[in-house]
C-alpha cells in the first residue's frame, strides 16, 4: 500500500482571487448574512428554507433551475429566506460512486481535482451573480470549505460527519451559520454534542496552522431522520420527537437553540413528493406547541426541475442522478402553500 503525491493544488486564497466575487455582491453578502442570522436567533419571523438539487451536478440545469428559485423568492421574501442548496460534494456509504462535481467536474473525463476545484468555484459564483442569492453546501472535507466561504451564507454538517472531531472544530469557526445532522444512527446526543462543540471556543491544527476559534453561536441542529439497527427508517420530525427535541435543546446550554428539518433522506425515507406532506406536518406542530415553535426555524428540501432521478449518465436534463427529488412546479407550489401558512 502507498501514497503517491500527484500535484499540489492552489491554496484556497490564490483560487478565491483568480475567480473573485463580484464587488457588488460582496458589499450585500453583509445585510444577508445578518439576515440569516436573526432567523436562526428567532428575532426575525422569517423562516429558512435550504433547497435545492441534491447534487448540484451540471451548471446549466442547476443556473435553470436556481433562477426559477430567485423569482419565486420575490414572491415570498416577506415570510421566508431562501438559500440556495449548491451541494458539490457527494458523501457515499461504502467510499465508491458518483462523489460530487469536485471529483467528476467532467463526467466522461474521470477525477481532475484541480478542475473540479474550480468548476464547483465557478457553479457558486454563477448562482450567486444570476440570482444575488448567496449559496449552501456540506462541509464534506473540512480543509476544502475555503475554496467557497466568501460565497456561502450556510453551511451544513452531514450525518456521516457529524461525530468527527475535525468537522466540530471547524465549524466553530466558520463565519456562517452550520447546521449539525443527527447522525445516521439518529443520536440526539450526539448532534446536540456536535453543535455544543461548534459553538465553544477551540484551539486546533488546521491546514498546518495552529488556529483559534471563538465559537460559532449560529451553529445549530438538522433533523433528518435515521435508519434503525433493524434496517428500518425512522423519522424524527414528528411533534413527540420535536417535543423532546425542545425540553433539552434550551438556551441555559446552548446559545440560539434552533432546528431545521430536512424533509428528505430518513425522515421521508426518500421518497422526495412525501417532503411537502412533512413540512405540512411540522407546520401544524408548530401551531400546537409553543415549545416547538421557540425552536423551529425552517425546512431542507431536495428539489429540481423534474420529479425523480435517474442513473448518472441518464441524460434527462434537470433530474436527479443521486437522490430522487421534487420536481419543480411541486416545489413552485409547495413554496407558495409554506408562505400563505407562516
Amino acid at each position: 500500500m502507498s501514497m503517491e503525491f500527484k500535484r499540489r493544488l492552489p491554496i484556497p486564497k490564490e483560487i478565491r482571487e483568480a475567480m473573485p466575487l463580484s464587488p457588488e455582491l460582496a458589499a450585500t453578502k453583509p445585510a444577508f448574512d445578518a439576515e440569516v442570522a436573526a432567523i436562526i436567533k428567532g428575532e426575525s419571523s422569517k423562516k429558512l428554507l435550504i433547497i435545492g438539487p441534491c447534487s448540484a451536478d451540471r451548471e446549466d440545469s442547476v443556473l435553470d433551475y436556481m433562477s426559477r428559485l430567485a423569482h419565486i423568492q420575490e414572491q415570498v421574501r416577506d415570510k421566508i429566506l431562501i438559500i440556495p442548496r449548491v451541494y458539490t460534494n457527494k458523501p457515499r456509504t461504502k467510499g465508491v460512486g458518483y462523489k460530487g462535481l469536485l471529483h467528476n467536474p467532467d463526467p466522461e473525463g474521470g477525477d481532475d481535482l484541480l478542475e473540479g476545484v474550480k468548476a464547483i468555484r465557478h457553479m457558486h459564483l454563477a448562482v450567486a451573480e444570476e440570482t444575488g442569492m448567496f449559496t449552501a453546501d456540506e462541509m464534506l472535507y473540512p480543509a476544502n470549505f475555503q475554496y467557497l466561504i466568501d460565497v456561502l451564507g450556510y453551511v451544513a454538517v452531514g450525518a456521516r460527519s457529524v461525530e468527527n472531531q475535525e468537522h466540530r472544530l471547524v465549524a466553530s469557526g466558520i463565519p456562517v451559520p452550520v447546521g449539525m445532522k443527527n447522525p445516521t444512527g439518529g443520536s440526539t446526543d450526539v448532534m446536540l454534542n456536535s453543535v455544543y462543540a461548534a459553538q465553544a471556543e477551540q484551539t486546533f491544527i488546521y491546514r498546518n496552522w495552529e488556529v483559534e476559534t471563538t465559537g460559532n453561536k449560529l451553529a445549530h441542529a438538522i433533523l433528518r431522520g435515521y435508519v434503525g439497527l433493524d434496517g428500518i427508517n425512522y423519522p424524527n420530525y414528528h411533534y413527540e420527537y420535536l417535543e423532546r427535541l425542545a425540553a433539552v435543546y434550551l438556551p441555559e446550554k446552548y446559545a440560539n437553540p434552533a432546528v431545521i428539518v430536512d424533509c428528505n433522506h430518513d425522515n421521508s425515507g426518500k421518497r422526495p413528493l412525501e417532503q411537502i406532506r412533512i413540512a405540512n406536518e411540522v407546520l401544524d406542530s408548530c401551531g400546537r406547541s409553543t415549545d416547538i415553535a421557540k425552536i423551529f426555524r425552517g425546512f431542507m428540501v431536495e428539489s429540481y426541475i423534474e420529479d425523480g432521478n435517474q442513473p448518472v449518465n441518464g441524460g434527462t436534463y434537470g433530474k436527479s442522478i443521486t437522490d430522487p427529488c421534487l420536481g419543480w412546479d411541486k416545489t413552485a407550489q409547495f413554496i407558495l402553500n409554506m408562505a400563505d401558512r407562516l
